[in-house]
């Protein structure tokens, strides 16, 4: 079946022949291609304003980022292609973990844009956000079950860029049975992951590698964690010997399964949880002058979206300098960003700047990122998103 062409502007190829996969509306050339004349999710041969092949991409004419790049070969994209992806991901993630529980496809890194796929041993949980996807979803199963050995298979269809690409909202078992928490591992400390309601796929490997770094300095240490979410920061560090652990969250029901994952490990006399915005607490925290050797702050994404920079970066400035506020002497600060549009110089710079107004001396000891289950596309910086910096901070 041959496929429609999606032309290009002149001079508008330059970031794909880089290696980007994206497309936005502005650098089509509508007069010889009409974005309305494209079905949201259908394919087209994209190609240059002199008529080369730049490659294959499913188009939506109503979203900015009007296409996304399948392959660079002139043919349409289907369920062989997609099985070959989840193949080669899966080999990659084999090869780095010792357990069946990791990101096994991350998007444009893993060459699938649009697409996550969440392994919990035989529960896998996947995530479309794009019409393009949306369209290939009964050959991702196909791809996935032929790869894998899939025993349950939820569709967590709810993120907010399905809104934006005028896609239904669902969740829906598509193989199996899925329960609400399902069993997982990570650095050796056990957990379950509310994956029907909890944030995204319930889980968050991103932090898999920060998680452990961090883990090394809390033996015997009072630990503060910040937007805790289900413990994945607060019930490892007691699993890993801290003395206490303090978990914040505002979700009552975030801090009940935090309860579940502490008991689930036999921690749980060591681990208090505290219901509470995040800056709330803290300064609640300070008024009762308590003092943690371990303050780890890894809250949502301030800054969703460029606008939200000027306001984000503050909110980012004000939480490092409230923890920094909370530490004892010589304590351990584990500052941690999920915005793709916050770079780990502003991170540095921010907890450089809370340093010096508070008197304190600050070392940077370690810098984290996502780890190799989330690898980053060298050709489109916004796959690295997670930034981690350790700092030893000392009273002057």
């Amino acid at each position: 079946m041959s496929l429609p062409v999606l032309r290009l502007k002149a001079k508008e190829d330059k970031r794909l022949r880089q290696g980007h996969l994206w497309i936005y509306s502005n650098e089509v050339d509508t007069k010889a291609t009409p974005l309305k004349d494209f079905e949201p999710g259908a394919q087209a041969i994209v190609e240059s304003q002199q008529g080369k092949t730049l490659g294959v991409a499913y188009v939506n004419p109503n979203s900015l980022i009007c296409a996304r790049i399948l392959s660079r070969q002139g043919k349409s994209f289907g369920r062989g292609q997609i099985q070959q992806r989840i193949e080669t991901a899966l080999a990659l993630r084999e090869a780095c973990f010792d357990k069946p529980f990791y990101r096994l496809v991350y998007g444009e890194s893993d060459g699938l844009p649009g697409l996550v796929i969440d392994r919990f041993g035989d529960v896998f949980v996947a995530q479309i956000s794009t019409a393009g996807m949306e369209a290939l979803k009964s050959q991702i199963h196909g791809a996935l079950t032929r790869a894998c050995e899939v025993k349950g298979l939820l569709w967590k269809n709810d993120g907010k860029m399905r809104v934006q690409e005028g896609l239904a909202e669902y969740v829906e078992v598509g193989l199996g049975e899925v329960p609400d928490m399902v069993p997982m591992e990570e650095n050796g400390t056990l957990f379950e992951a509310p994956v029907r309601d909890g944030q995204k796929t319930g889980w968050f490997y991103d932090h898999r590698l920060n998680r452990e770094r961090i883990c090394r300095h809390v033996k015997g240490k009072r630990v503060l964690d910040i937007c805790s979410y289900v413990g994945g920061w607060g019930v490892q560090a007691a699993n890993h010997g801290a003395a206490h652990v303090t978990c914040v969250d505002i979700s009552n029901q975030a801090l009940d399964w935090v309860e579940r994952n502490a008991q689930l490990n036999g921690v749980q006399d060591k681990v208090t949880c505290l219901k509470g915005d995040a800056f709330a607490a803290m300064e609640k925290l300070l008024e009762e002058q308590q003092q943690f050797d371990v303050v780890i702050l890894d809250p949502p994404a301030f800054i969703p979206k460029k606008k939200d920079i000027g306001p984000g970066e503050r909110a980012y400035q004000k939480m490092n300098q409230l923890g920094m506020r909370l530490l004892a002497q010589d304590g351990m600060l584990l500052s941690a960003s999920c915005s793709m549009h916050l770079n780990e110089n502003s991170l540095e710079r921010m907890i450089m700047q809370a340093g010096r107004h508070l008197g304190r001396h600050v070392q940077i000891i370690e810098r984290g990122s996502q780890g190799p289950d989330h690898p980053v596309h060298p050709g489109i910086h916004e796959t690295r998103y997670i930034k981690s910096l350790m700092c030893r901070v000392c009273w002057l």
